[in-house]
């Protein structure tokens, strides 16, 4: 089982689950834009044997901290993944990112080239289909705020969560457990910050960001994980993206939307393939 640790970072007390293998080299899970760090509970025992793993609750999620509307950003991201580093004596650095911590993982492996060993980046690119951010955001916008039990919460992401389709019942209710925390009156309520649901319009979020000039500053050999039915990650776009880098790999999850979990047969084939030539 991961210790729950707690580290502060960007003024905020975060949230992080530690895997163990404290001899080995860090590798840091960032989790998608509803997600938390608990989403890689089922990865983690695969990569522990040659990585010490931290997964990371993002700011406004898990069991983090939650802070001002404002920094609810990328950027913001990135800088409170690099105070984390640094206050844990991370120098270097493997990145497994996950949709919105995808795009947290690539800013960061392209502002600071040196610190990313490894970086893999699962089912994002630096061009984001219209139609699936759309999606997001309208499931995000228009999720309840409250829940009767868990057996409720468990519905809502079968109905809404492609991924959760897929889940047996006991799976499903072991994924959805760590999104919610009691409610005032009674039932549960999401543990993200609503903030997150609601963006404001101004500061730095409300700035387009050139995803590419970060992707083309990677230094680190990447792997690209795509679900074969992605709405977000398009064929055209991985295909860029291993065009315009060197040392890229693709691997296609068949029948999977966004985003893969990463234990599908494809996946772990390719990160256990990717992940053995340490640098």
């Amino acid at each position: 089982m991961p210790q729950d640790k707690f580290q502060t970072a960007g003024g905020l007390r975060l949230h992080y689950l530690d895997f163990g293998g404290e001899a080995t080299p860090v590798l840091v899970c960032l989790h998608g834009m509803t997600g938390n760090a608990h989403n890689f509970d089922a990865l983690a025992p695969h990569l522990a044997r040659r990585y010490h793993v931290l997964a990371l609750d993002v700011r406004g999620r898990g069991d983090s901290a939650w802070g001002p509307a404002l920094d609810y950003s990328p950027q913001v991201y990135v800088s409170d993944l690099k105070e984390f580093l640094d206050a844990l004596g991370v120098a270097r650095v493997s990145l497994v990112g996950t949709s919105m911590g995808g795009i947290i993982s690539m800013m960061f492996a392209g502002g600071y080239p040196e610190s990313v060993a490894r970086l893999v980046l699962n089912d994002i690119g630096p061009d984001i289909e219209p139609a699936g951010l759309l999606r997001i955001m309208a499931y995000i916008a228009e999720a309840p705020e409250r829940f009767k039990d868990l057996a409720e919460v468990g519905a809502y992401y079968r109905a809404t969560y492609p991924p959760a389709a897929q889940l047996s019942d006991a799976a499903l209710a072991e994924w959805a457990r760590w999104s919610v925390k009691p409610a005032e009156g009674g039932g549960l309520t999401w543990k993200m910050d609503p903030a997150i649901r609601r963006p404001p319009r101004g500061g730095s979020a409300a700035r387009p960001i050139d995803l590419w000039l970060h992707y083309n500053r990677v230094m680190a050999p990447i792997l690209v994980v795509r679900g074969a039915d992605s709405d977000i990650l398009s064929r055209d776009t991985a295909a860029r993206m291993l065009k315009v880098q060197r040392g890229v790999q693709l691997a296609e999850v068949p029948g999977v939307g966004h985003a893969p979990a990463l234990v599908e047969p494809a996946a772990l084939e390719a990160l256990a393939d990717f992940l053995a030539a340490q640098p």
